[in-house]
């Protein structure tokens, strides 16, 4: 659990498109995540698996040159597929090896959360 003093950081991690107005999607959803009221992130960025910028390994070095007590990874994917299972993981293991003090968790990607079947729901019925 992220402590009040925590300086941790939240990166939503995306597979990348070549659709600009996609991955701005992302970095915009990012922003909508820290503009929440219970956010306890002192920053919540995206970064991307490939086609965009910036990488895995780079946006945890950014939040660790910005202070990160702790780096939150959360892969914004909805199925446990090679990017889930092999892809990020070994993305986040060479910024582990990048910065091998650092804290770098990596986090259930997102179809693997358990309040996704509420959130769909909601969706379909008209809730928010």
């Amino acid at each position: 659990m992220i402590q009040e003093d925590d300086n941790a950081m939240l990166l939503v991690v995306a597979h990348g498109s070549r659709r600009a107005s996609s991955n701005e999607e992302v970095r915009q959803l990012a922003q909508r995540i820290k503009a929440l009221p219970d956010c306890r992130f002192t920053v919540v960025k995206a970064a991307f698996l490939e086609l965009e910028a910036p990488s895995i390994p780079d946006g945890i070095s950014e939040c660790i040159a910005a202070g990160a007590s702790e780096v939150l990874v959360m892969p914004y994917f909805l199925s446990r597929g090679r990017h889930v299972v092999e892809d990020v993981p070994g993305e986040v293991e060479v910024a582990r090896q990048r910065h091998p003090d650092a804290k770098i968790t990596l986090c259930e990607y997102l179809g693997g959360q358990e309040s996704i079947a509420s959130l769909i729901l909601a969706g379909v019925q008209g809730g928010n």
